[in-house]
Formats: structure tokens, sequence, C-alpha cells
């Protein structure tokens, strides 16, 4: 669901106010989430993703309205560099440059290794991973030219961890924390800072779905499948929410985090601690 609470800070003192911030995956949660902290803190922000045209322009069209900035929509394919590079220009066209880039966008496919579909691998390593690098590249000399830039990159405990039965995601992620790092790396002397977040499980309508499905496939409760199955190995026994990520996501975009780069932040309850 869509917050409808407004900043209260006037965006002449918001700390990322006159900032442009791209973010993809943001058409539903953790994306739209991470959309929606970096416009209350007075970012223009271009949203990305698939959905119905009716309700990307509800959605774009609303956060504009409830945090006074501009919002412009992209339907960029992320499995397709070229396209990659054509919504930054388009991006950078529209409002002068990109500060923020927050790669979110990704998949997921569940199989043991030996029937894991080639093709299926192929897939969630573009998304996951290569469509990250293809967005910095064109990003990053502008960022380094104007000696400020604040990339953020949506991992996951699995970028710290392994499951089993999930070697594309579980690479992709681990390979995206490693990208995060040379980033930062390449990034430190000119004001730029490249910092990857590992979510566990997060709230959102896509796990509601899950857990009713897995409920209904196992015979048992719904409490049944979030202690037992899905926060089997996180100790807090409850979700990361949407406006979790959000907040930290702009706190990294922002003045207090200039010196935190190359770091992969669990919000993951506790569960890379074991």
């Amino acid at each position: 669901m869509l917050n409808t609470t407004a900043s209260a800070v006037p965006h002449s003192l918001s700390v990322l106010a006159g900032k442009t911030a791209i973010v993809t995956g943001s058409t539903s949660g953790i994306g739209l989430g991470i959309a929606q902290a970096l416009a209350a803190e007075g970012a223009n922000v271009v949203i990305n993703g698939f959905g119905a045209a009716r309700e990307i322009e509800a959605l774009r069209s609303e956060i504009s309205r409830d945090y006074g900035v501009e919002v412009l929509y992209s339907g960029t394919d992320m499995s397709q560099p070229e396209k990659i590079a054509e919504m930054i220009e388009t991006a950078a066209g529209e409002f002068g440059q990109v500060d923020i880039l927050v790669n979110n966008a990704g998949i997921q496919h569940v199989s043991p290794i030996e029937s894991f579909p080639p093709e299926k691998w192929d897939a969630v390593l573009a998304i996951d991973l290569s469509s990250s690098f293809h967005a910095i590249r064109a990003v990053f000399a502008g960022m380094k030219e104007r000696r400020w830039g604040r990339i953020v990159n949506v991992a996951s405990a699995h970028g710290l961890i392994a499951s089993p039965f999930k070697a594309a995601y579980v690479a992709a992620k681990h390979g995206l924390v490693g990208l995060t790092k040379v980033v930062a790396l390449e990034g430190a002397e000119c004001g730029v800072t490249c910092n990857a977040i590992c979510p566990g499980y997060v709230w959102t309508p896509l796990v509601e779905k899950q857990i009713e499905d897995q409920a209904k496939s196992h015979g048992i409760s719904r409490d049944q499948v979030v202690r037992d199955v899905l926060l089997a190995q996180q100790p807090d026994k409850r979700f990361a929410t949407v406006d979790d990520i959000g907040a930290l996501v702009a706190f990294l975009c922002g003045p207090a985090a200039q010196s935190i780069t190359g770091a992969a932040l669990p919000v993951d309850g506790g569960w890379t601690a074991h």
C-alpha cells in the first residue's frame, strides 16, 4: 500500500532536496518503499518496473503530489543493457543529472542444481547482477566529475550466506556485494559512495502470497509457515518492513553517511549472526 503521509519537512531543508534518484524495480514492494523514502527527503525520483499502466500512473502522480517532487516513470527492461543506458540518459535529460542510483530490481528461481534450467540461471544473473553493473557504468563518470554520488545495491542476506536450491540468486547476490566493494574503492576519492544492503525476509504482497500458498500446500497454519518455514533462520522471528529498508537507503544517501562506503549491511533480524 502506498504511504500517503507527506513529509513535514520543507524541501528546502530536506537532506536530498534538488537531487535526482533512480530506483529500479520500484513499482511495488521494497523498491516502492525506497522511492517513497527518497521522495520524502526531497529527491526527484525515477521509478521503474512493470505493471498496469493505470496503476503505475496512479503511483507516480501520488508520490509526486504527496511529497512535492518530480516523479518520472521508466518501463525499462533491466535485462537489456542498451535500454538501461537509455533510461539513465532520459533521466539526466529530464532532471539535469543523476545523483542517486538504487539497484533494486531482482528475480528468483528455486531449483536443485542438477535440474536448474540454464535459461533461468542466465535470467537471474542478468537482472540481479548484470543490470546493476550496466546502470552503475552509465552514471559513474558523471558522479565522479561532480564529486558527489550515492549508489545503493539491494543485495540480500543471501549475498552473505547461502541456502540450497537458490544457486543463481545466491551467486548473483554474492557478486553484487563484490561489485559494491569495487565501486566503493573506485569512487572513494571522488565523493561517491557505494553500499549494499542485505535484507532477510521483508513483508511485501509477494511474501503474503507465498505464505498463503505454502500454508495450503503443506496443510499448516499461516503462523507455522511464518515461524517454522520462512523465518526459521531469522532469530527475531519478524519480517522487516519496506519502511525499514527505505529509511536505511535514505540514510545512506544523506550527509551523515558520507564515510560509509563498501559496506554490506544486514537487515535480517540476526540471521547472518549465526
